[in-house]
């Protein structure tokens, strides 16, 4: 397992410091990268989940439970920093940035490494897991910054336009639909997106540096170690205390981990930005979680 382990963390850590040195040596120019990840996000990622569910033999006994143990472990985790936040008395704004790092989660990183161990099969039941999980966190975290900066304001209008807008949930539900349907695309279209999806990962994963700010490391350590530990340690616990307490194991127990183990979402930075949270916070927190969440793993994936 240390070996699987070492051949599939060490190239996605690799390529991401290499997108980070790109970034930083402005090449190809300075505004390509954040294009890269638009068009990553709007293009290539979905055209891999539309790919990979399209073609899947879905197991729904084996998917209800994961999703349903992952959704839990999202909100147990929320519940467990608002209780955090009476005992280290939060500043409101700060909270907001500590919750987006406690509960999102980096699509990248996610598919990369459950490609690299579990391959096609994997991607399938994460894709699952993230189209249930988005729509889930976009309500949490929204709700959050109703309640704590009264820039947030819950619309269920505003959130069903996120959800449709959302190009992996529509990619989700297309490919799950392709799925029922026993995918009637003609093979040349199927081997079209097939082609274009290959290049998802590594483009995610160059993108995945869009988010990291070494500048901001200094600021405010006590909220980084809090979202930051109940993000890669107390989640990942979590799940794997609910996943065998409801007999969840093998591959699908792992995927419930992984996807609990990841970095907060690179978004996170935008949706700070955008409903009033604490912008270098956030951009703390991010840097932070995407370069231990390398080492946490390494600890945490042999146990499975």
């Amino acid at each position: 397992m240390s070996n699987l382990l070492i051949n599939a963390l060490l190239p996605i850590a690799l390529i991401i410091f290499t997108g980070y040195l790109f970034k930083h040596m402005k090449f190809p120019t300075a505004d390509f990268w954040p294009k890269m990840d638009r068009f990553t996000y709007y293009v290539l990622m979905p055209s891999l989940l539309v790919y990979e569910l399209a073609v899947a033999k879905i197991d729904v006994s084996h998917t209800v439970n994961l999703v349903a143990i992952s959704l839990s472990g999202i909100f147990l985790v929320l519940v467990l920093l608002m209780l955090l936040k009476g005992v280290f008395h939060f500043e409101n704004r700060a909270f907001t940035s500590i919750v987006q790092g406690g509960i999102r989660f980096n699509t990248y990183v996610l598919l990369a490494l459950v490609n690299a161990l579990y391959g096609a099969q994997g991607l399938v039941l994460s894709a699952i897991v993230i189209a249930f999980a988005i729509p889930f966190i976009n309500v949490l975290c929204i709700s959050v910054f109703a309640i704590y900066t009264r820039e947030g304001k819950f619309s269920l209008k505003r959130f069903l336009t996120t959800v449709v807008k959302n190009p992996l949930i529509v990619a989700c539900a297309i490919g799950g639909l392709l799925n029922v349907l026993g995918n009637p695309l003609p093979t040349f279209m199927l081997k079209s997106i097939a082609i274009i999806s290959h290049a998802a990962l590594p483009m995610g994963l160059l993108s995945v540096d869009v988010g990291l700010e070494l500048k901001h490391l200094s600021h405010a350590k006590k909220a980084l170690v809090v979202s930051s530990s109940a993000k890669l340690v107390v989640f990942p616990l979590i799940a794997y205390t609910l996943g065998t307490c409801t007999g969840l194991s093998g591959m699908s127990l792992s995927i419930a981990v992984i996807f609990a183990s990841m970095p907060t979402a690179t978004s996170a930075y935008i949706l700070a930005r955008e409903m009033g949270g604490d912008v270098s916070l956030m951009a703390s927190i991010i840097t932070v979680q995407t370069l231990a969440c390398m080492g946490t793993l390494f600890l945490i994936l042999p146990l499975l």
